[in-house]
């Protein structure tokens, strides 16, 4: 083994770097605060190891991004754990920066003639937080999309280059392939290429300079700590703050199974619930103080500026103040960071509109995964018709759109929020199970909001009816009703009656035949199986997907309400709303979608 390093020494001189790198002069010996520089390394090092596994496994393209990153995430051995220990750790880069150019500014490592070296670990600082902001699009999920083309956005608003900038950057005019395939490109390539080659060249500036001590204290009686060479010391302190950063990137590891991957990237949807990565969120939090056609100066111009005092830092320490100035700009720019992302999160924390559109994004984010893992699985389509075609989501938008401002649906929108207009129409909230129809038969209910209160039909045959007749009805005809309302709900055909609607098939055969006799009166205005009048809704199929998709279709017909329909839309008819967007909201209020299986 001897005479093979010999031979390996001789023919490269390792041992000497190996020596030089080991037995560099440590003034005034180990200290924590030199591990910084170290943590960066290691944390990029990660990056690096972990992104190139991650890129067996990625497809960059707008239609297989998201199902690559599913199959990562859900699918691959140990890919939520490597999709997190890539995620966490470009976070924690991002704090170590901050740190590390603390200690270079208050060390005054930045002053001569180290200007250069200084330089090349801000051009440092700026690709990371480039490496973060290309690395959000790829999933290619609602959240990075929707964050991405705001940052596009502003990136548009540059001073004569703007539009072009954007175009190249976007791939051209819409979001799409090219787009995706662009910040591939910059995130696996030209970024992390650039930063090993400043990397190469930080090192070599701070092993030509050497390092920064801080000035001595005043005496105190007590010798200075002597100098010491870099091993062991200090690669023992570099070690135990890398292993310390590792601990708390598994910790959010396990805290949170890996990195978050939101529901599909849809242009169609508006995500309400978009926002930057939180070390971004303080530019986010600045552009709302400069409204309209000055959004240039909270996006452009104060960050150049700011970037610009940093640069000039080595210059501005040659005054005699200098460098008590640079330590509070400094301080003063990394507290005005601090207050901004603290007022753009108690700002979100307040908003009851984003609270909910965070809400209905993590509903979005779990049903996309029940979807995924059905036995149809992914369709060729791709992944974002999953939540298109799904009536479990779309179902309760549809409704929060088109129906919100006349009905409720358990008391709200369906999204959850309050629409404007008040409540005119009935609650649909299981609408034609037994329990809704039964409400409908109460005297008392039937006039509230929940039912027929806020219709003009409150004041019609149906309300006199329950008002007058059922209100007194006898044990025997109370007993005879409730049989009516299991047979009237039995043909809903709901699923979610289904097990107890097998179980009572000879209740429903009495309740169809109390129905259509003559002793609780419904033949006398509804129409029910070929038997009955037809001046109120016909009760064949009562609830069913084809009675409720026909209702839709056009409420004033006669099978309907007729010349008696109160301000319903056709919905059908007059093309406010597509078939698909009929059969979606109309399965969403029968509640037939896919449900994974319980496991036992």
């Amino acid at each position: 083994m001897k005479s093979v390093l010999d031979w390996l020494d001789h023919r490269t001189g390792v041992k000497q770097l190996v020596h030089e790198a080991l037995f560099e002069n440590v003034p005034g010996g180990a200290r924590w605060r030199y591990v910084w520089g170290s943590t960066l390394v290691f944390c990029f090092a990660i990056q690096v190891i972990t992104g190139l596994f991650l890129w067996l496994a990625y497809s960059p393209s707008s239609q297989t991004a998201w199902e690559s990153v599913y199959y990562i995430q859900y699918e691959m051995w140990g890919g939520w754990f490597l999709r997190g220990l890539h995620h966490f750790t470009a976070q924690a880069m991002t704090v170590l920066l901050v740190i590390h150019l603390m200690q270079v500014v208050i060390d005054g490592a930045y002053k001569a003639p180290r200007e250069v070296n200084f330089w090349s670990g801000v051009v440092l600082m700026l690709l990371t937080l480039a490496l973060s902001l290309t690395g959000y699009l790829l999933p290619w999920d609602q959240k990075g999309y929707w964050a991405t083309k705001v940052a596009t956005n502003i990136a548009a608003i540059t001073p004569v280059i703007g539009p072009s900038l954007q175009k190249i950057v976007v791939g051209g005019s819409d979001y799409g392939h090219h787009t995706i395939t662009r910040f591939f490109a910059l995130h696996a390539g030209i970024i992390p290429g650039a930063i090993i080659a400043f990397i190469v060249a930080h090192i070599y500036l701070f092993r030509r300079h050497g390092i920064t001590a801080p000035k001595p204290k005043p005496k105190t009686g007590r010798p200075g700590r002597p100098d010491a060479a870099f091993w062991p010391e200090q690669v023992l302190r570099d070690a135990v703050a890398c292993l310390a950063v590792l601990l708390v990137v598994l910790f959010l590891i396990f805290r949170y199974h890996g990195a978050e991957l939101g529901s599909p990237a849809d242009p169609s949807e508006q995500f309400s619930a978009a926002r930057p990565e939180w070390y971004f969120l303080f530019l986010f939090e600045l552009l709302k103080y400069f409204p309209g056609g000055t959004e240039v100066w909270g996006a452009i111009v104060i960050p150049t500026l700011l970037m610009a005092v940093l640069a000039a830092m080595p210059y501005i320490a040659n005054w005699k103040l200098g460098h008590r100035f640079n330590l509070g700009f400094l301080w003063v720019m990394l507290a005005g960071v601090g207050v901004l992302t603290f007022l753009a999160m108690r700002a979100d924390r307040s908003n009851p509109d984003y609270a909910l559109a965070v809400h209905a994004a993590e509903r979005d984010n779990k049903r996309v995964v029940e979807l995924a893992q059905s036995p149809d699985g992914i369709p060729v389509s791709g992944a974002v018709t999953l939540l298109r075609n799904d009536a479990f989501t779309q179902g309760p938008k549809i409704f929060a759109k088109s129906c919100a401002s006349c009905h409720r649906f358990d008391g709200h929108d369906a999204l959850g929020g309050q629409p404007k207009d008040p409540q005119s129409a009935a609650d649909l909230n299981g609408f034609a199970s037994r329990e809704w129809i039964t409400g409908l038969f109460d005297p008392q209910r039937i006039v509230s909001l929940h039912y027929y209160g806020g219709t003009k039909l409150k004041g019609g045959k149906m309300v006199k009816f329950v008002q007058e007749d059922v209100a007194g009805f006898k044990e025997e005809e109370k007993a005879l009703l409730q049989k009516a309302i299991v047979a009237l709900s039995a043909e809903a055909q709901l699923k979610a009656q289904r097990t107890r609607d097998q179980a009572d098939a000879a209740l429903i055969e009495t309740g169809t035949k109390a129905l259509l006799g003559d002793k609780l009166g419904c033949m006398e205005c509804h129409k029910f199986h070929d038997s009955g009048e037809s001046s109120a809704p016909d009760l064949t199929g009562y609830g069913s997907k084809d009675w409720l998709t026909a209702l839709l279709g056009n409420p004033g017909h006669d099978r309907f309400f007729g010349s008696r329909n109160d301000r319903m839309p056709a919905f059908g008819e007059e093309k406010q709303l597509s078939p698909q967007e009929i059969s979606l909201v109309v399965d969403w209020l029968r509640g037939d979608w896919y449900e994974p299986a319980k496991v036992k």
